[in-house]
């Protein structure tokens, strides 16, 4: 790896303006040497060799300006490109089977009847890219370490399918039940890559599109990351990533590109299919995608390997003695490429060659059919070989690579470069004709034209699939392959939450810092300590997590090269090379990639982590919800705290930083686990069951359940009691126990509330004993959520057992012995306790913060929603009322007596307001 310096130079290159001339004779004497080359040999030879002396000056390591982009042509020139080691004739073979099948499943799973859909064309594009990784590159896991982690392009995966079957991981009853998981259970298989649904063969989600770029960064930083804290060695684990040139328009594909280049991971490479169409148009019909991204990629700081030309084109660019083709790739568009991959060789001639006598004279020997095949980069086994060795012996910078292919190659004129190309899953039996031609397969015409097409398998003692194996076997092992070998952590002791659960005595503090304070005692646990993995975006300080930095530190693979400004402090900012902490700057996206690559290390590395990512609450399932999908895809594990939560606890930052929906979002994701704790203690309860079903392992899942927890926390100081005898653990953990019995009163109700509200129950609580006769049970609701998914379990058992003992829904249960009516009351929006609604056996009323938040003191923002304690106190007697139990006249008493239409007549409450 090249030293730190090498990696992370603080100017890159800039013309010298400031700079004064000592030798002007020498500076003269260079100036004429290059105005006699232009005059002389031209201006292409003054060309090509001042690019050749920029390429000295690189490698002397003199600083020089980047060029934005190169010339349109292969990156690796032909006399520099390395022996190739493969057997190019088995491997066409072999990738010919492939390609059939992958088709053949696509085209079959469209017959009438099923329609599932599928893609054909992206594979068909890619093919050649993938079958020069799987038989020289990827490396498996045979070793007992991570192998290669690729990152499949989605739409891709027919092809990593057909080539499993090839290799009998996958069988023909499989590949017939692409896309069809359920009704062709156990056989089916996903559509895309879903790890979650292919739990032994998919490792990482690429789809949605744009996910897979930004994960596989951080799985590269991860990897690095894992090495320098002593976890696990990945020093040979290198990281792919396959992508289409129009998904990189996702701002996930590019937003991150820097940390990869500030890093230095030379663990990484991009491989962009260039086939020059999104799904259905061309990316750039008017410009040159490949060139945009080389600057883009060389701007960002990567090293950038074009593959352009396939070895056709190397007699035609060895005589181009003027520039003149290479001029003409140079100003040629995509539109116009993508319409030559769809014409004839005498369309190309006369387009491409005819309008410069030079061009033609190159092709004058050539028939129509040479021209026609003069092909693309991306096809090309030797060209990929080159791109990929040279990617891999690369050091100091990430590498991309990009390929330019056709998309839909080889599958015939109605498929290749057509715009609807990526809409068309069916092939005629036209269209099969003439691929079997193209791929030389002894498939008969009967066999084509008696029904579905068949698949196609060269026999077990094949030579083609004897070479695939011993690829294979000299690799490591199959890719994709997805292995859990990690054991249950011992987990720590119940002293480890002794402090947590004492409350917090005369101090009030948040819901966040009791969270720390806990952390900070699980992390001083010597058997998983070290196992936590510190994730924020630039907000450590806000979280009262600066306390970390003396003994976590900060992890950068460069160490601390300067004087911190506040190094004089106690809680200085120390950043180190082996430091616990990942401060990912403001990106909630680099955040939760680091989050899911660290959550799923456990399988990836064998080695399981314990990530612990703080944000702003209102940026997490909002901003990401995409990643936390993918996460749980992943099968990643790890606590996720949304901090400063709630609809007015944060009110002095206004009307996007004011959550009270992220609940609800949470909901929606089957592999989350909410809750909204009020005090410490139930945190405590929380975390450490979270710590045994992750990590603990049991008889039913020996390597943990595949499930992270989301837990709000607040920044409003409280005052949190110590935890009470006989605390009712089961509830908290199910989302729901009886928190304070009323003492005083005779009129009963019950309130429920959740995270902050519990205390203005509680307040509500001795108002409506004091001044109204009512005795009301205050409740703590840790997890509405975990409510309704028990609640919905036990409907769908009844719905389908009726002939067995009718589940009862815990929240029934809990309540049933409750007297009078159920009022619910939270800081999100009404939606998130109405989620138990039904399964409640009293009149059930909610209270919740509806619409944008704003910016006020806090007592305005809850008095204005009618969430504060005497707007409860009016929602219970407003449900007495309906329920006969107190005359209605009261309520207006109360809510003048309260002043509830008036928002400045409400107590401030506790200052605060800013993060």
């Amino acid at each position: 790896m090249a030293s730190a310096s090498d990696r992370n130079p603080i100017i890159i290159g800039g013309l010298p303006s400031q700079v004064p001339d000592f030798d002007p004779e020498e500076t003269q004497e260079w100036l004429d040497s290059l105005d006699a080359a232009v005059d002389e040999r031209g201006r292409e030879r003054a060309r090509y060799l001042m690019l050749r002396l920029i390429e000295r000056a690189r490698e002397k390591r003199v600083a020089v300006p980047e060029m934005r982009s190169t010339d349109y042509v292969n990156t690796i020139p032909t006399k520099s490109e390395p022996f190739f080691p493969g057997n190019e004739e088995i491997e066409r073979k072999v990738l010919n089977a492939t390609r059939w099948n992958a088709a053949v499943m696509v085209s079959r799973a469209q017959r009438p009847g099923i329609g599932v859909g599928g893609h054909i064309a992206t594979f068909a594009s890619s093919a050649s890219l993938y079958d020069v990784g799987f038989n020289h590159f990827f490396r498996g896991k045979d070793d007992g370490l991570g192998g290669d982690q690729v990152f499949f392009q989605g739409h891709a995966s027919p092809g990593i399918y057909a080539r499993a079957f090839l290799l009998d991981r996958l069988s023909e009853q499989n590949l017939d039940g692409f896309r069809q998981e359920k009704s062709k259970a156990p056989h089916g298989l996903s559509s895309y890559p879903h790890p979650r649904l292919m739990p032994d063969f998919w490792e990482f989600p690429t789809v949605s599109m744009g996910l897979g770029p930004i994960g596989a960064i951080y799985q590269a930083r991860m990897n690095r990351y894992m090495h320098a804290r002593g976890i696990a060695d990945t020093s040979k684990s290198h990281v792919w990533a396959f992508l289409g040139d129009g998904e990189m328009d996702e701002p996930e594909s590019l937003g991150q590109l820097t940390l990869a280049a500030r890093e230095g991971l030379d663990n990484l490479t991009f491989v962009v299919n260039c086939n020059l169409q999104r799904l259905d148009g061309p990316v750039r019909g008017n410009g040159k995608i490949i060139q945009e991204l080389e600057s883009v990629f060389r701007g960002a700081g990567w090293n950038v390997i074009k593959l352009v030309w396939d070895r056709s084109w190397d007699p035609l660019l060895a005589q181009d003695r003027d520039g003149v083709l290479v001029n003409k790739m140079n100003t040629t568009p995509d539109g116009q490429f993508q319409t030559y991959a769809t014409e004839t060789g005498a369309y190309i001639r006369e387009h491409f060659f005819g309008d410069d006598q030079r061009l033609r004279a190159m092709v004058e020997g050539m028939t129509d059919d040479q021209i026609l095949h003069l092909g693309r980069g991306g096809h090309d086994h030797r060209k990929i070989f080159a791109a990929y060795k040279a990617a891999v012996e690369h050091k100091g910078q990430p590498t991309v690579i990009l390929a330019k292919t056709i998309k839909g190659w080889t599958l015939g004129p109605n498929f290749e470069g057509r715009n609807a190309t990526h809409q068309m899953k069916k092939l005629t039996v036209d269209d099969l004709k003439r691929f079997r031609d193209r791929l030389h397969l002894p498939i008969s015409d009967k066999e084509l034209e008696s029904g579905v097409p068949p698949y196609y398998h060269p026999g077990r003692d094949s030579e083609e699939i004897q070479y695939m194996h011993d690829r294979r076997k000299g690799l490591g092992g199959y890719v994709p392959t997805r292995v859990v070998r990690s054991k249950p952590l011992p987990l720590p002791e119940d002293k480890t939450y002794a402090t947590v659960k004492k409350g917090s005595g005369q101090q009030s503090i948040a819901t966040t810092m009791a969270f720390v304070r806990l952390l900070k005692d699980l992390m001083r646990d010597k058997e998983i300590g070290k196992r936590f993995v510190l994730i924020a975006p630039d907000e450590y300080r806000t979280f009262g997590m600066d306390s970390f930095f003396p003994s976590a530190k900060i992890y950068n693979p460069l160490g601390q090269q300067y004087e911190s400004v506040d190094r004089d402090l106690l809680l200085a900012y120390k950043e180190s090379p082996n430091g616990q902490m990942l401060h990912d700057g403001i990106s909630e996206a680099g955040c939760t990639a680091s989050l899911i690559a660290a959550g799923s290390a456990y399988a990836t590395h064998g080695e399981p982590l314990i990530p612990v990512y703080v944000f702003y609450s209102m940026f997490g399932f909002q901003r990401t919800g995409d990643q936390f999908w993918q996460m749980s895809d992943q099968l990643a594990r790890g606590f996720v705290l949304g901090a400063t939560a709630g609809r007015t606890t944060l009110t002095g930052e206004g009307l996007q930083h004011a959550d009270g929906h992220s609940q609800l979002l949470a909901s929606t994701n089957p592999g989350c686990v909410a809750y909204d704790p009020a005090f410490g203690f139930e945190i405590a309860h929380i975390v450490k069951d979270g710590l045994r079903r992750m990590y603990g392992g049991d008889e039913e899942h020996p390597h943990g359940e595949d499930v992270f927890y989301y837990l709000t926390v607040y920044n409003e100081p409280i005052q949190h009691p110590a935890e009470p005898e006989n605390v009712d653990v089961d509830g908290i953990l199910k989302g729901l126990y009886r928190f304070s019995e009323g003492t005083a009163g005779s009129v009963p109700a019950q309130i429920l509330a959740s995270g902050v509200a519990l205390p203005w129950a509680i307040e509500a609580q001795k108002i409506l004993a004091e001044d109204w006769n009512v005795k009301a049970d205050v409740w703590s609701a840790t997890s509405w959520n975990e409510l309704r998914r028990e609640a919905v379990d036990c409907e769908q058992h009844n719905l389908l057992h009726p002939e067995e003992e009718q589940r009862v829904p815990y929240v029934t249960r809990k309540l049933a012995d409750a007297q009078g009516p159920v009022v619910a009351v939270s800081d999100w929006m009404r939606a998130v306790p109405d989620q138990i609604a039904r399964w409640v056996p009293q009149t059930y009323q909610s209270l919740g913060a509806d619409g944008f938040g704003f910016a006020d003191t806090r007592g305005a923002a809850r008095r204005f929603f009618h969430i504060d304690a005497e707007s409860i106190v009016v929602g219970v007697l407003t449900e007495l009322a309906r329920a006969g139990k107190v005359d209605r006249s009261v309520l207006k008493q109360a809510i003048d007596r309260y002043q509830l239409l008036d928002v400045a007549a409400a107590d401030p409450g506790v200052a605060g307001g800013d993060a």
